[in-house]
């Protein structure tokens, strides 16, 4: 299963390198340094509630609540991540967070099971196999019980899984797309494989929404060892994070999906009820953020901010680790400044290329007081951040072109002290699973890891 995996990606990765190369255009990403972390005092970010937009009266005394004993200037950064972004926070969110693929996939086959209106499904990767067969079974017993299933599957992100499957539950009155095929005689604008649907999500009944880095495969059906006693299982699953939303925010999730179903060649939506009143049911305050080739290359622009606002940690990790300048003199700076700032990246060879391009910014990380350590025994595919505490994000960005630039991605940033503390402990534990790489360690590596730091580095842009 593991060996299929791998192919795959390779599979993916190859198409994507070569498309990239011929198409050779070249996308830059956003200057974001004239935007300044700091807001005008007194200023107040927009929030919208189950009712509505909140008055900057409502807004400043929810505010003032949830954020009293936050060490950063939480108010300052929400009102420039708003400027940046466009995207209002959205309070009265509960948000739970989804540690390892067992525990996502037992949450979401748990709340399609108890779908009776809708259920809507985007993901990059769809494989058959045991979890994606189990998947599919169940989806198709809602449909046929009269729940009305969408799906989106990326093209590329499915390569290797037969049409065949797919097939099965069309028939089965399923509505399908494949995201941006790769025949051009399939498509319905201009002919961009490279730009691909990497996005997460699965909205049920327009009430609860899911969201982050979990593919449908059975790469996930393992335990990641978060929480466990032992350090020597072997057949360990994928180290991923999820989460699960419910209230006004699920709305929002809700929209992007139903916006990337009308840009492709798409059967008709069913007449469902896709957006009911949605109450509030908790305390948290979510941004829903997503990005689209030659779009706002918003989750950038929010990691930017966050990362130049950071007073006291900054705690990453990341599957995909290929920054550009801007991130990564943001980390090098807030690490000169003080700021604890320690990146968890694979220790496990999942993509060579990637692997080795990442570890070419080692160097200049080290030097400035960034820790890197590499997590073991598990492959890690996670995509979270969490800064002082506060700033919390979980999605499908990695940071590197390809998300910044060439994929549809999605993220949900928490600002909330509760779940910031829930992503810290996360992160504590995959600490105790990685290994830190230290400068003295680092100078000495072998030549050969070198030359294959610098010729990965070579292709950055296209990984």
């Amino acid at each position: 299963m593991r060996h299929q995996s791998v192919t795959r990606r390779l599979l993916r990765l190859s198409f994507m390198a070569f498309t990239g190369l011929a198409l050779c255009g070249c996308a830059a990403l956003q200057e974001v340094r004239y935007l300044d972390h700091r807001a005008q005092p007194g200023v107040v970010p927009t929030v919208v509630g189950a009712q509505g937009a909140l008055s900057e009266k409502s807004s400043r005394a929810l505010l003032a609540r949830r954020w009293k004993n936050s060490y950063a200037d939480a108010q300052a950064l929400a009102t420039v991540e708003e400027l940046a972004t466009g995207r209002p926070l959205i309070a009265g969110n509960a948000v739970t967070l989804l540690y390892d693929g067992p525990q996502t996939m037992a949450s979401m086959m748990q709340a399609i099971a108890a779908a009776k209106d809708h259920i809507n499904l985007e993901t990059y990767i769809f494989d058959q196999d045991a979890v994606g067969l189990q998947f599919a079974d169940l989806l198709m017993e809602r449909q046929r019980s009269g729940v009305q299933v969408h799906i989106i599957y990326d093209a590329i992100g499915t390569i290797g899984t037969p049409q065949a499957f797919f097939d099965r539950m069309r028939d089965a009155g399923i509505r399908m797309v494949a995201f941006n095929p790769v025949n051009p005689l399939k498509l319905v604008g201009p002919w961009a494989p490279n730009n691909r649907d990497h996005r997460k999500i699965l909205v049920v009944d327009g009430r609860v929404a899911f969201t982050g880095g979990v593919n449908i495969s059975s790469t996930y059906s393992n335990s990641s060892l978060f929480r466990s006693k032992s350090r020597s299982q072997t057949n360990v699953g994928w180290r991923d994070t999820h989460i699960r939303i419910e209230g006004p925010a699920v709305a929002a999730l809700q929209w992007e999906f139903l916006n990337s179903w009308e840009g492709q060649q798409a059967p008709a939506l069913s007449d469902s009820n896709f957006f009911p009143p949605l109450p509030s049911v908790g305390d948290k305050l979510v941004r829903i953020l997503a990005s689209a080739p030659g779009g706002d290359q918003d989750t950038y622009a929010a990691y930017l901010l966050a990362i130049s606002a950071a007073e006291k940690s900054v705690h990453i990790t990341c599957a995909y680790f290929v920054p550009d300048v801007q991130i990564l003199k943001a980390l090098t700076d807030a690490a000169r400044r003080g700021v604890d700032v320690k990146i968890i990246l694979p220790g496990v060879l999942e993509s060579g290329l990637v692997f080795h391009a990442g570890r070419s910014f080692y160097a200049d990380l080290l030097a400035s007081g960034v820790r890197v350590y590499e997590l073991q025994i598990a492959v890690l595919h996670a995509k979270t951040a969490v800064i002082d505490s506060i700033w919390s994000t979980v999605g499908s960005t990695n940071i590197d072109m390809r998300s910044f630039l060439h994929n549809y991605e999605l993220n949900a940033v928490v600002l909330d002290p509760a779940f910031g503390l829930a992503l810290e402990s996360a992160f504590e534990e995959d600490l105790r699973y990685s290994v830190e790489v230290t400068a003295e360690h680092w100078d000495h590596r072998p030549l050969a890891d070198r030359v294959k730091e610098w010729a990965a580095r070579r292709l950055e842009y296209w990984l």
